[in-house]
């Protein structure tokens, strides 16, 4: 999720949850290595558990990289094979890595090397013309052999050739099966599915045939679910997260970073969501990116924005 899950959206998102794995954007290693650290890796600590996920494909170079992760305290180091992003392909990394599973096998082995945290794949089940069954088979396979247990996999092919990165979220056709079929043929390994899961009653029915499920635009766009994973997915005791709670939780954040001199808008532009479906919600939408974009804007805006919310009628 590229240029939409930073530091303040996993913020938000474990006052949500504070069982789910939260991943970072994906970074490169030339980034990692020679980039503003603080900037691109800075995490904080309410984020744990949290994973840093890498893009790049020379094995020295992500060793390195992952070094780095684990020393800033990550909980795992994850190797995007999956994003199909103009940038990764010019960069030789990410979707492309697909057509060289035997590259995404040493990278990993360099990886798991140099740390003593996970080491895992993100991938999709092949791109273009590969035949899924043996591109997704084979990178398992010998990633596995390199000693990684654990995958993560866009149940869709990734078209590298034709299709645009936002076409590619959507058009290429689910595969749900293939990914259940790759449990059942590797049950020792621990298989995360990944792609078109909107809602946590699909997440649940997906729970039946793997290991976990991986949930993106839906957990950005309709965070407020997010408050119910606990007690669903994890069969946690005690009572939902709503997103009233939320707000009040995420709010000694909010302060503290503004404070600090962080804009409103960047942060209030993960909550928009958060009270999808709601009544109210459209009026909370309004107020932050109306007001919340105003010179000064502060924790203000959201109070008010929380105020519409909360007066909102509720139909009969």
């Amino acid at each position: 999720m590229m240029d939409w899950t930073d530091r303040h959206c996993r913020v938000l998102h474990r006052m949500l949850t504070g069982r789910a794995l939260l991943y970072t954007e994906m970074v490169t290693t030339g980034a990692v290595l020679h980039g503003d650290r603080e900037k691109l890796l800075g995490y904080d600590p309410v984020e744990h558990p949290v994973a840093l996920q890498l893009g790049g494909s020379d094995p020295g170079d992500l060793a390195r990289a992952a070094r780095i992760g684990a020393d800033l305290g990550y909980d795992e180091i994850n190797l995007n094979v999956g994003c199909p992003s103009d940038r990764v392909q010019s960069g030789r990394f990410g979707a492309c890595l697909m057509r060289e599973p035997e590259l995404v096998a040493d990278c990993m082995a360099a990886m798991k090397g140099a740390v003593d945290v996970p080491v895992t794949v993100k991938c999709r089940i092949g791109v273009d013309d590969q035949a899924p069954e043996e591109a997704l088979f084979r990178l398992v396979d010998l990633s596995a052999a390199a000693g990684v247990t654990t995958f993560i996999v866009h149940a869709r092919k990734a078209w590298l050739k034709g299709l645009s990165p936002k076409e590619n979220r959507d058009i290429p056709p689910l595969d749900y099966p293939l990914v259940y079929r790759l449990k059942a043929e590797r049950p020792d390994l621990t298989i995360v599915i990944n792609g078109g899961v909107a809602s946590l009653e699909e997440a649940e029915a997906r729970l039946a045939h793997v290991d976990g499920v991986m949930m993106g635009r839906a957990a950005y766009h309709e965070a407020g679910q997010l408050g119910q994973v606990d007690r669903r997915l994890f069969g946690a005791g005690g009572a939902d997260v709503s997103p009233f709670e939320a707000v009040a939780r995420y709010r000694p954040y909010l302060e503290r970073r503004l404070a600090e001199g962080v804009h409103l808008p960047a942060m209030a532009r993960h909550m928009l969501g958060l009270f999808h479906g709601r009544p109210g919600a459209r009026a909370w939408r309004r107020i932050l990116t109306v007001e919340g974009v105003r010179a000064g804007a502060g924790i203000e805006v959201v109070d008010r924005a929380l105020e519409a919310v909360s007066g909102a009628r509720v139909p009969a």
